[in-house]
């Protein structure tokens, strides 16, 4: 009934995939040469990755505060864009391939505690840029949890299922992301505001998309659903942040 709970159920497997490293030079087969096709998950198991996966994110959550909390104490000064996202890459590969193992916990948090110390000099830029920066940031802390948790809800509650969504967000976040890149490197302020309000709504589908992955059963594995959601209310918040700097921002 703990976090290790979903830990290695319903590993995906292909129905019909021959099992190469079991097979034998002469085609004498063992008696699981053809996996059977993984089943969803019931609705115990699908309500028990749920809890599982809502309290590890709320624990990330807390520690990437509290990393977000010493950067913006020691003065941490801004990433290079190169290191963030080759740090955010490298643990989040890293937290794929060991997902299905008791290092996957050590390496989310590894992960959020990274990009807790990329918030802070953001936090400490806003507070330093904008008298009313502290504002800004509680305004943009509250649009975050009451998205999360209005969009997270209505997923829950109502069951529905948002996986004909995923293809769009997909082809969106990644033209978003690479518009994102584009913006800083050739400084473009307004493709900048652009890309952040694309954000916030392709976010907000991915909390749809993802809360009912989990209802549905699709998604067997916590610490990927706990990635996901993690990652959406990231970059939920420094979408909202960055808008709300822009439009009401006072310096």
């Amino acid at each position: 009934m703990g976090l290790f709970d979903n830990m290695n159920k319903n590993k995906p497997a292909t129905q019909g995939t021959v099992n190469v490293h079991q097979s034998t030079a002469y085609g004498n087969q063992p008696d699981n040469y053809y996996e059977e096709e993984a089943q969803p998950l019931s609705t115990t198991e699908a309500n028990k990755l749920i809890r599982n996966t809502y309290i590890l994110l709320s624990l990330t959550l807390l520690f990437t505060a509290v990393t977000a909390g010493i950067a913006m104490v020691v003065e941490m000064p801004r990433m290079n864009l190169f290191v963030l996202l080759g740090g955010y890459f490298g643990l989040f590969f890293l937290t794929n391939m060991l997902k299905n193992s008791v290092w996957g916990i050590a390496s989310i948090f590894a992960l959020t505690g990274f990009m807790g110390l990329t918030l802070g000099p953001v936090i400490s830029m806003y507070l330093t840029v904008f008298s009313n920066g502290a504002e800004l940031v509680m305004m943009a802390f509250g649009g975050t949890a009451a998205i999360f948790l209005g969009l997270s809800g209505y997923a829950l509650s109502s069951r529905k299922d948002f996986s004909f969504i995923g293809g769009f967000l997909f082809a969106g976040i990644l033209v978003a992301f690479l518009a994102g890149i584009g913006a800083i490197v050739f400084q473009m302020p307004g493709l900048s505001l652009a890309v952040s309000a694309m954000f916030v709504l392709l976010m907000s589908g991915m909390i749809l998309y993802q809360t009912s992955d989990m209802v549905q059963g699709r998604e067997t594995n916590y610490i990927m659903a706990t990635v996901t959601l993690y990652v959406t209310i990231y970059n939920l918040f420094l979408s909202l942040l960055h808008l709300l700097g822009a439009l009401m921002g006072e310096r």
